[in-house]
Order: C-alpha cells, then structure tokens, then sequence
C-alpha cells in the first residue's frame, strides 16, 4: 500500500526544502531523494487516519486556480531556462506549492516524465489543470527545441488571462454586492418592519393610501407561506433559464446578448477580444499550425458567439483566403483589429501584430472597467437610498392622511 510522507531535504547548495512523496516504504523514498541529488533530514510518514485525514471535498479542497497555474508556469519556466531538467524542476516546484492537490498533479506528470513519455503527453493527461491551448503549445515547444521560450510564452499568456479575469469580475463584483444587499435590507423592511405599522394602521379609521397598500401587500406576502411559493417559481425561472442556455441554440443567443447590453455589453465584448487576441498571438508565435490554432481558440474562447466567428475564419483560411477577410464581414470583429491582422498577414508578422492588437483590448478592459467604477458607485448609492426612502416614506403617508383626516 503507497503511503505518503513528509520530508526535508538539503540540496547541494545547502537549501532546505520541504515536501512530501509517495512510496511503498520509508527506505525507497529515502532512496529515490537521494538519486535527485537531495541529502535526506527527516523523513516521516502521514497519518491517513482520524484527524490527521484529508478531506478531500470534488470541487472545493482539490480546485486548482487559473493564479496557480500561472506562478507555476512562470517558475517552472525560469528553472527550466537556467539550466534544470524538467523532472528536477517539477520535483522542486511540487514541494512548494501549497495546494496538495496540484502537487500530486506535478508528482504525477513528473512521473510520467520519467517513465519516458514527452512532457505535453503527461500534461495531458491533467486536462481540468493543464488545458489544450497549454498542452498544445508545449507540444509545439517541444517539435521545435524550444521548450523553455514556450514556457515563458505561455506563463506570460496565463498571466494576462489571470489579470483579465480578475478586472473582470472585479467590475460586476461591486454591483452584484450592492444589489444584494439592497435585497436584504428590503427584506428585513418587509419582514421585521412593516408588520409593526401595519398593526398601528389597524387602529387608524380611515383609508390607507396606494404605495402604503403595496407595501403591506409585499410584507403580507413575505411574512406568510406565499413566500416560499415566490422563492420556488423564481428557483424555477433559474432552472429553466441555465437549463436553456445549456442547449447550442440557447447559449448562441445567450452569448450574443452579453455582447450587447449598454453596461457590460462592451466590456465582455473587449475582454473576448483581448482573449482572442492573445490566445491566437501564444499559438502562432509557438508554431502551432494555423487551423489547429484556430480549433483551439474557438474552444477556449468562452463565447459561442466569438467561437462561431473563429470557425468561420477557418474554414476561409482552409479555402486559401486570407485572416482579414472573414473578420472585416464580421461583426463581431471591429476594424482596428480587422486591420492590424491584415498588416501582420502582409508583413509575414502576424503573431506579432495579434499581440499588440491583445495589448490595446487589455488597454480599453483597463479603462472601461475605471469608467464602469466612477459611473456604478454614486449610481447604486442612489438606488439604496431611493429603495430605503420609499420604504419609510409609504409607511408615514397614513400619518399625514389620518392627520389631514381629523381637520
């Protein structure tokens, strides 16, 4: 039975590295840490039992984030260039990741390495960690023996998607948060609130004005089981709709239309772009063959719409057609970069050009995001008050009626 153990190590300059392996017993992995070159200090097995055991929880403990990947990759790429075999550089980088997780992943592709398979094939064999454009791009590293400028190519690449993701979300983060608890507080007016003034309103002998009438409506239908038949029609709603965009005619039109909205329509819209952009530049600059880099940014693109776009500039190029006329006919493309892939097609600098087309989208994300925060702030600021200030003001209109009613 393969156990796990902790160890520490010294390597020959006299570093201490810490980390665990998996062995049959304690004496074949002192043995294969002093093959790598380590001088063994401790060496202990794990507990698996009680409450030493991982919990292993498919989705939460053994996710691994699209930030890890990339510190990983920009590591592995500046050992692999100073000089380190890759199985001595993912032996290192598996002792200093913090996730267990993606250790194992490392410990297994190292592994793999070993036993003779190329590296590409034993990322491969991770596909939920190391995705195609990753895998595809290592492979072309390695036809070509440029294993280590690839590498950086691609940790520079997963570094900029990490940064776009994060402005991204970042911008609707701050809406979602506000909006959420302009819910709540809405809620808790309703529920621990209205109630009280409503008991007050019985003791009153004259009509309720309409806003008033609403609200006790809203607050009757929240404090009774009305309430969880709203909550199971709008679980319903959500159901229907992730159920619909699930299909290829739903997520088509889904996709167009977050393309499309006045807010975070062009946005989303630049961000495919950058991705776009920057996927297809890592591709082509790592030798990768045009059509397959086009397969593969389609499927990486995240939009339906962008995809169905990027096929339809294959199967041009397959015709011998040039990149830049599907796009200019496409609406999806704008001209800025409709041209700039017509100069890099002139100038034999495609990849070259795809980048700095990438670069200036990233530029527009940067400052539509800037835009969105100055705009969205005082905006949904207005709307807490607005909400909260209707609230208060429909619960005081019966005062002034009923002051209005005994003159």
């Amino acid at each position: 039975m393969t156990t796990t153990f902790d160890y520490k190590v010294r390597d020959r300059s006299g570093n201490l590295i810490e980390g665990s392996l998996e062995g049959d017993n304690l004496g074949l992995v002192v043995g294969r840490l002093r093959s790598m070159g380590y001088l063994p200090v401790s060496v202990t097995p794990v507990s698996s039992s009680g409450l030493h055991a991982d919990i292993v929880i498919p989705g939460i403990t053994d996710r691994i984030s699209g930030k890890d990947v990339a510190v990983f990759t920009r590591q592995f790429a500046t050992m692999v260039d100073s000089g380190l075999s890759i199985t001595r550089a993912l032996t290192v980088l598996s002792a200093q990741v913090q996730s267990k997780h993606f250790a194992k992943v490392l410990r297994d592709v190292r592994d793999g390495v070993e036993a003779g398979r190329p590296l590409s094939e034993a990322l491969a064999s991770h596909p939920k960690v190391f995705d195609e454009l990753y895998v595809s791009m290592v492979r072309a590293g390695e036809l070509g023996g440029s294993i280590d400028l690839v590498l950086k190519s691609v940790a520079t690449q997963l570094e900029k998607q990490v940064a776009l993701v994060r402005k991204v979300r970042g911008a609707m983060m701050y809406p979602v948060v506000v909006v959420s608890v302009i819910t709540l507080l809405f809620v808790a007016m309703m529920v621990l609130v209205v109630p009280v003034f409503k008991h007050l309103f019985g003791t009153l002998d004259a009509p309720l004005p309409t806003p008033t009438r609403v609200v006790i409506a809203i607050s009757n239908t929240l404090v009774t089981w009305h309430a969880a038949v709203v909550v199971a029609a709008l679980l319903l709603v959500v159901l229907g709709i992730r159920r619909w965009i699930s299909s290829e005619k739903g997520r088509m039109r889904w996709d167009g239309w977050k393309l499309r909205p006045p807010v975070f329509g062009p946005l989303a819209h630049k961000a495919s772009l950058a991705r776009f952009s920057f996927t297809l530049s890592s591709l082509v600059s790592a030798g990768v063959p045009v059509l397959e880099a086009l397969d593969i940014v389609g499927r990486a693109s995240g939009n339906a719409v962008v995809a169905a776009s990027t096929a339809r500039i294959k199967h041009a190029v397959r015709e011998g057609r040039s990149f830049a006329e599907p796009m200019r006919a496409d609406p999806v493309f704008p001209q800025l970069i409709v041209q700039m892939v017509e100069v890099g097609e002139q100038t034999g600098a495609l990849d070259d050009m795809l980048g700095k087309a990438g670069a200036y989208f990233q530029g527009e994300v940067d400052q539509t995001v800037e835009n969105l925060s100055s705009i969205l702030e005082p905006l949904l600021v207005v709307v807490m008050g607005a909400v909260v200030g209707a609230v208060i003001i429909s619960l005081y209109l019966p005062m002034l009626t009923y002051i209005k009613y005994i003159h």
